[in-house]
């Protein structure tokens, strides 16, 4: 094990010059399956040519089989039109991943751990009658949207809450380690990515400090996590320090397809007084301290009052996931005093193991009742067809829908699938600004200077299919108008796309975007 080391980054566990080495099972069940189909073929063609019409005949009717089960199925529709091209043109690798897929070797398991620990919990916080009958009396659009977030899950609306917005990584990442400072009972992290570096080791610093002096501190990450930035025993190298740490659902490559299920949730909870999120993960490039992509351009908020028992408790029912009877009270009971603020606060989570895309049907109400604007920031667009309805609809109302997309990429493939929705969006009146600094990696919507989202969802297969996220849904809050004014100042660094853009764009970006927009809901 490495020795600790304390610089001016702070606490490090880690020897600097090793890499993490990037793995991701996905990519090689698509390869190996691809491999068996090429084979396959070649075998059958060399070999035994003489049965190759049954070989004909044995695809064609699986083939159809699937067809047929596929279009009965409960699939949406552009997920459908992929497994249906992959298995129609190579039957044999396209039914055995189909298969492979639609097995869910782990997620079974895994849904009915978080199935019982929903049922189990899902009254722990309970929607107060005044504050709901103020929301229906106040807003009743947003209160229908509640209704919905209630019956999906334990996420209520509330009232006496702060929200601070932080309009970039540096500015969260200095209240971040205010707040950390004066934690007295527990501190709560649950992320996606942890890198080593000045962000981490100065967050960590404070952690162990804390963990030492008798506060409860626990770490929660991504399996993903494993393969490229920390390795396999840093739970127990934090444990040396008196910090306990989790890992999420690591990855066992061609073993179970739960990998797909990932914990993209960015969730910090101190005493159950303050809770951070957005998008912004714990490694430097998203404080720019260390350059990727050019300038990284994230959000945040940080809530202080009641609504930050909805974080609480979320990060309760994954950390005690494997426990029969867990007991949050100890947690969820704290005095919490009332912030003097207006209009309602409402924390919500998204679990893809039920049939609720809560993320895609928030976005989509928001996109279908307003009135005057939507303006949204995202570092991904790649839709399903009844999100990419929902903004067209809402342009052609004369709504004004704007989006702005990175305009340095920091993955090519996603980059160019995103450049293939951009002209029937645009046929449709929606604007599009790539911006030119760098890469946006915030996830925000928001409505009509009325409603607002902060979070972790992407409008992309992986956050609205895939993901396990988070968000902060805001109606009539003081922070709405700041989170418009960074819109509109990070609309001015930003380049219009235009038809003729468009055309000039490299010949390899449009046609990485067409050929891979076939397999999109796989990626």
């Amino acid at each position: 094990m490495e020795t600790e080391e304390k610089q001016d980054n702070g606490l490090t566990l880690l020897d600097r010059s090793r890499k993490g080495i990037t793995i991701f099972s996905h990519v090689g069940v698509v390869l190996l399956l691809l491999a068996v189909q090429i084979v396959f073929i070649i075998v059958i063609a060399r070999w035994f040519e003489n049965f190759f019409p049954h070989y004909l005949t044995i695809s064609v009717l699986l083939s159809a089989v699937l067809v047929v089960y596929l279009i009965n199925g409960p699939i949406d529709p552009t997920g459908k039109i992929t497994w249906l091209v992959l298995i129609m043109l190579l039957p044999v690798f396209g039914s055995l991943l189909y298969v492979y897929i639609q097995s869910d070797i782990g997620h079974r398991t895994l849904a009915a751990k978080f199935d019982r620990m929903t049922r189990q919990t899902k009254r722990e916080i309970l929607q107060q009658p005044v504050v709901g009958e103020r929301l229906e009396s106040e807003r009743p659009g947003a209160a229908a949207l509640v209704r919905y977030l209630q019956r999906s899950g334990c996420f209520p609306a509330y009232q006496g809450t702060e929200v601070t917005y932080f309009p970039s990584g540096e500015a969260k990442f200095q209240a971040l380690l205010q707040e950390l400072e004066q934690a007295k009972r527990f501190i709560f992290l649950e992320y996606f990515i942890i890198r080593e570096g000045l962000m981490w080791g100065k967050i960590l610093e404070v952690l162990s400090r804390k963990a030492a002096q008798g506060v409860d501190v626990r770490v929660l990450y991504d399996g993903t996590c494993e393969f490229s930035n920390l390795p396999h025993d840093y739970p127990k190298r934090l444990a040396a320090l008196g910090i306990q740490c989790r890992v999420f659902s690591a990855i066992q490559p061609f073993v179970s397809t739960h990998y797909n299920y990932r914990d993209h949730r960015k969730i910090l909870v101190i005493d159950g007084q303050v809770a951070f999120n957005g998008g912004i993960n714990l490694a430097d490039e998203y404080i720019n301290h260390v350059p990727r992509f050019g300038y990284w351009k994230d959000t945040a908020v940080m809530l202080r009052g009641d609504a930050v028992r909805s974080f609480t408790l979320m990060f309760l029912q994954v950390w005690c996931l494997d426990e029969k009877a867990p007991d949050f009270t100890p947690h969820l009971a704290c005095t919490v005093p009332q912030a003097a603020q207006t209009g309602f606060v409402i924390p919500y989570g998204d679990c893809p193991l039920d049939s609720d895309k809560v993320g895609e049907r928030v976005y989509m109400d928001l996109l279908n009742r307003a009135q005057r604007y939507v303006h949204i920031m995202t570092p991904y667009l790649i839709l399903d067809g009844e999100l990419e309805t929902a903004l067209k609809f809402a342009a052609e109302r004369g709504v004004e829908v704007t989006l702005i997309l990175p305009g340095v990429p920091d993955k090519k493939i996603p980059y160019a699938l995103a450049k293939t929705y951009y002209a029937s969006l645009m046929a449709s009146g929606v604007k599009i600004l790539e911006f030119t600094p760098g890469f946006i990696h915030a996830k925000s919507f928001v409505v009509d200077d009325t409603e607002a989202v902060v979070g972790t969802i992407n409008l992309d297969y992986r956050s609205l299919y895939h993901h396990f996220e988070c968000a902060t849904y805001l109606v009539g809050t003081d922070c709405i108008q700041a989170i418009e004014a960074d819109f509109q100042e990070t609309a001015a660094l930003c380049r219009p796309v235009t038809r003729q853009s468009l055309r000039q764009e490299k010949l390899t970006t449009k046609l990485t975007g067409v050929l891979t927009k076939v397999i999109a809901p796989l990626l």
